[in-house]
């Protein structure tokens, strides 16, 4: 079973996908923020950037392609296949409310009949294998029997499932047994996605549903970085935490500006980091800091000189603000 690193929009960057992975090893991929491509038709220069594999390799990375125009996907996937991937994957799971509007992400899910045309479409022209991410329904769990038979048509190299509908974004718990109906439904390998904030939890996971290719982390990641060395019999450093914390400074500081562009991401950064802190307040205090001048300092202090919790405490965050996984 792979461990794998979900796509964050806005977040899982190149220089943070490598700066995590020199700090924290035993992540198998890294999954892509999506790629929604343009009316033009061409990469534009920050796209090919994002998309270039650097140390990490094109075996450990996986595009996402967010569209619900065929063409557009067909197009989006022979662009990567010439950059060398073997492997694009759909996104039928983004339950941002600008993409769903759009009819895209979790959107297409609205509409069997018409996610069925699209998918016979792209499986009928791909140049190279095509993986799915997805959620069961819009706005109801029941949706889920409608989509499964659309699903098993089409040879889907892997299919992710976050088993929650968009309606329901993060909140509450997820339904384990939709994820089991998939197995008994689909014919392809299936990998687990939602609600995975332990070592523990994980393992509870696998022994629930065996015959996992995989299970995806995305938040569990953020609030604690060494997630997946721990699930593999590591520990958490606490110097490792401040290096990648320092090293994607540094990254970021060298090609955007410190207020305009880098406080905003490392704000998204420490909604999670702060759930390892006992300190119920950090967070408060760091989302008040107006410029990176006043917000470095405390945070890196924090990290320096804070106990450090044995898991995040996810009963903390507020879920309106949670960025959505890809």
């Amino acid at each position: 079973m792979t461990l794998d690193f979900a796509p964050m929009e806005g977040i899982t960057s190149r220089a943070f996908r490598e700066l995590h992975a020199a700090c924290f090893p035993g992540v198998d991929r890294y999954w892509l923020p999506f790629l929604s491509p343009a009316g033009s038709r061409q990469l534009t220069p920050r796209q090919r950037q994002e998309l270039e594999p650097g140390p990490l390799g094109l075996e450990r990375l996986v595009p996402q392609v967010l569209t619900k125009d065929p063409e557009e996907f067909l197009w989006a996937a022979s662009a990567l296949a010439e950059l060398g991937y073997g492997e694009v994957n759909l996104n039928l799971g983004c339950p941002s409310g600008t993409v769903v509007s759009k009819g895209k992400g979790a959107g297409m899910l609205r509409d069997p009949a018409a996610l069925d045309r699209f998918l016979e479409a792209i499986f009928a022209a791909a140049p190279i294998p095509v993986s799915v991410k997805t959620r069961i329904g819009l706005t109801e769990p029941s949706e889920w029997e409608r989509l499964l038979p659309v699903l098993a048509r089409y040879p889907i190299r892997e299919l992710t499932v976050h088993p929650r509908t968009r309606k329901e974004l993060y909140a509450g718990g997820v339904h384990l047994e939709a994820f089991r109906r998939a197995a008994e439904a689909l014919p392809f390998p299936l990998r687990y996605n939602g609600n995975l904030f332990t070592p523990a939890g994980v393992q509870r996971l696998e022994a629930a549903c065996p015959g996992l290719s995989g299970v995806m982390l995305g938040r569990g990641l953020l609030a604690d970085p060494a997630l997946i060395a721990r699930c593999r019999g590591g520990v958490r450093e606490r110097e490792a935490l401040i290096a990648f914390h320092e090293g994607l400074a540094e990254r970021y500081l060298a090609s955007m500006h410190p207020d305009g562009a880098v406080l905003p991401k490392f704000k998204e950064l420490w909604m999670y980091l702060s759930l390892l802190l006992p300190d119920e307040k950090a967070w408060k205090r760091l989302r008040k800091c107006a410029r990176w001048t006043e917000f470095h300092p405390l945070a890196l202090g924090l990290l320096r000189d804070s106990a450090l919790l044995p898991e995040a405490d996810f009963s903390r965050l507020n879920q309106a603000d949670v960025e959505p996984e890809g």
